[in-house]
């Protein structure tokens, strides 16, 4: 093919097409959501918010790990009135990521009877679902958005697959069966997820609150339903997105479902944040959510959070683990640094590192790579060829080339991007 048969429009990831841009936060610690801000990542704790020091600590890895957003549950008076310490005992940690809180039944309530709780949160989530029912629904919304309004804060309306506002979709459902050509219970669910968002937007809108304080949301626990829905949702509004699989499930399960999801609506410009909803295995790490997160947007260009690995699979001709081995520990000691290196090395989360295994694909992705190392296959000769910037550095031998090459990359950091 000749070069000037080539076309440059499936290049790149789609551009952001939300025109509508909420700040989440006050000060140094604002976050932007939507408008062409960088995507943004968020989690949620699984402690009892009542538990100061739990949740605070909880929180506190949470965004060190890189979630800009956390949400905490509000579920209860001691839940309420605990935020405002949580607040502060991070301040003191010099941990200043906005907090959001999630509201369930008895939001409206909460609110009002914990002012400080009000004052203290950077953004409320409101199911439409279940922010009450009949008479009460359209008076409890109000009073939530109305605090909201009066604080200053964004709000997420999250309409959720299954807390799904029920005198809704039965009024959807009953007109679907009345109709000349009823269409699948699926389909009219659907539509009505992205109505329950869309209509509590406007309402939030009529009783005052801006579109720049408001953001949306459909989750759903099925991959085909969510990609539907947000596209939905997206093309009916411009408000901020958060894309998130609800109930996505545990480990690789969980980690497969969302990226599939998300991949394909943030190739679409269709997510401003997100979060990867996993179920933590027993005592797990919980901030594992929060680097699948990151992987998913720095694999796909959208942003860089740490410096990327590459390392090759391995095959028959790997039957050593050295390489294995070596990217492992290049990993977790880019991930253990990175802490400091944000502060001492600005640009550093750009850097590519390659652990490659045989002389096959070795040298090759070696030199695409910052700098890589082609450890010797099976059969080959015992020595590995270091690649900086391209061009072959030097041979390592010996049984000390993982510390040699860790020293290297370190030096490598400090010369491209120390001050």
């Amino acid at each position: 093919m000749l070069l000037d048969d080539l076309s440059d429009t499936a290049s790149g990831p789609s551009p952001r097409h939300r025109t509508v841009q909420v700040r989440v936060g006050d000060g140094a610690c604002a976050v932007l959501v939507g408008g062409g801000a960088p995507i943004v990542v968020q989690s949620m704790t699984n402690t009892d918010t009542a538990d100061i020091e739990g949740t605070v600590q909880q929180v506190a890895a949470l965004a060190r790990a890189g979630s800009e957003l956390v949400r905490i549950t509000v579920d209860r008076d001691e839940a309420a009135a605990a935020v405002p310490h949580i607040r502060d005992r991070l301040a003191k940690l010099g941990v200043g990521v906005p907090l959001v809180g999630d509201f369930h039944y008895i939001g409206h309530k909460l609110l009002a009877d914990h002012p400080a709780c009000a004052e203290a949160l950077s953004k409320y989530r409101i199911n439409p679902g279940n922010v009450g029912f009949k008479d009460k629904k359209d008076r409890q919304f109000s009073a939530i958005v109305e605090q909201a309004i009066k604080h200053g804060k964004a709000v997420r309306i999250g309409a959720n697959w299954g807390s799904l506002d029920q005198e809704l979709l039965t009024a959807m459902m009953d007109q679907n069966a009345r109709s000349a050509k009823p269409i699948e219970a699926r389909a009219v669910t659907r539509e009505a997820m992205v109505r329950s968002a869309l209509f509590s937007a406007e309402r939030a809108e009529e009783i005052g609150l801006g579109r720049d304080r408001i953001i949306l949301s459909a989750k759903v626990s099925a991959v085909q339903d969510l990609i539907t829905v947000y596209r939905m949702l997206a093309s009916r509004s411009d408000y901020a997105i958060h894309l998130g699989l609800t109930e996505a499930g545990m480990g690789s399960k969980g980690v497969v479902a969302s990226s599939a999801a998300m991949g394909i609506l943030l190739q679409e410009g269709i997510g401003d944040t997100i979060r990867v909803s996993l179920t933590p295995e027993p005592g797990g790490d919980r901030t594992l959510e929060v680097r699948v997160a990151q992987e998913l947007l720095q694999t796909m260009g959208f942003r860089t959070f740490v410096p990327l690995v590459a390392a090759c699979p391995g095959c028959g001709r790997t039957t050593s683990t050295v390489f294995q081995e070596l990217a492992r520990e290049i990993q977790d000691y880019i991930r253990d640094e990175m802490p400091g290196w944000k502060t001492r090395y600005p640009g550093v989360e750009a850097l590519n590192v390659a652990v490659m295994g045989c002389i096959v694909n070795g040298p090759g992705e070696s030199k695409h790579a910052d700098i890589g190392i082609s450890l010797p296959g099976t059969g080959e000769t015992p020595a590995a060829p270091v690649f900086i910037d391209g061009q072959k550095a030097m041979t390592l031998r010996g049984p000390g080339i993982a510390g040699e090459f860790k020293a290297l990359v370190t030096d490598y950091i400090e010369k491209r991007f120390g001050a």
